[in-house]
């Protein structure tokens, strides 16, 4: 038997960390991936709704913005529960077991928070072209 998905897509908001009663990292965000074909010319895209747990979790809400291009791979998983109404809901997922950033955060960061981070690392102090070089 196999289960397995790999998704690229946007995240459609940032993921949302929280954690169980036990203190386990949980995040959950929607990927949106596009379809391979356009409907009258306007591109379609399917949203889909990834969990993942732990350390990767953690490593999410912290590293992943709304727009942010990333690889998901993972088990779709189907759940169900009883809401407020006494309604039998279906919910269908991808766990995700890794997730790859496909954009570097620098594109994320302002021209001021990039020379805030050359001076905390020190780069600051580095020539910034061949006419401050001594030789």
């Amino acid at each position: 038997m196999l289960n397995r998905s790999i998704l690229i897509g946007r995240l459609t908001r940032d993921p949302e960390l929280r954690y169980t009663p036990s203190g386990v990292a949980v995040t959950q965000f929607t990927l949106a991936v596009d379809r391979p074909f356009s409907n009258n010319g306007e591109k379609e895209a399917d949203f889909i709704p990834v969990v993942t747990w732990r350390l990767l979790a953690e490593t999410c809400a912290n590293f992943l913005r709304k727009g942010r291009l990333c690889a998901v791979e993972g088990r779709i998983q189907v759940r169900n529960y009883e809401n407020n109404e006494g309604k039998r809901v279906y919910v269908t997922e991808v766990v995700a077991d890794n997730v790859r950033f496909l954009e570097g955060r620098s594109q994320d960061k302002t021209e001021d928070q990039i020379e805030q981070s050359k001076s905390d690392t020190g780069y600051s102090n580095y020539p910034s072209s061949d006419d401050d070089l001594p030789f």
